[in-house]
């Protein structure tokens, strides 16, 4: 087997479980400072193809927006393969260390709260949407 075929299957994997679940990915810098920069609240997910983004972080990504509160913009960046758009989008999250998979909370383009990698890895999908959600009871509108 090709190690790089199979990369390339689990890369493309990753990217449709989360757009299919709603959110928009940013693959350059030019997507990232017209993205975050937007009025409202934002949620991005930094995606990535270890064990705990696709077991955890992925599915509570999109099981955590089926809610009466819900970001106004979701939008996600791949750590690990679109670089200089993670690393733009990484610039918006001021005072957080680099972190993958995780989730940034951004309200009117400025970092309101983060998930981390530490907040996800061991933790349940359940436990993750529960984490997203009670930043969303915080900051977002009712849908």
């Amino acid at each position: 087997m090709d190690f790089n075929l199979f990369m390339n299957d689990v890369v493309d994997a990753a990217r449709k479980d989360i757009t299919e679940a709603g959110y928009q990915e940013l693959t350059s810098t030019e997507d990232v400072d017209k993205g975050l920069a937007q009025e409202g609240t934002t949620l991005v997910m930094v995606n990535s193809t270890c064990g705990c983004a696709g077991g955890v972080a992925r599915p509570a990504a999109a099981n955590s927006i089926h809610y009466d509160k819900r970001p106004d913009n979701l939008f996600t960046v791949f750590a690990g393969q679109d670089r200089e758009a993670t690393e733009k989008a990484r610039e918006y999250f001021e005072g957080y260390p680099p972190s993958s998979p995780s989730f940034a909370f951004l309200k009117d383009g400025k970092i309101v709260s983060m998930v981390e990698r530490h907040d996800i890895e061991g933790f349940s999908p359940v436990d993750v949407v529960g984490k997203l959600q009670t930043i969303f009871d915080e900051h977002c509108e009712e849908v």
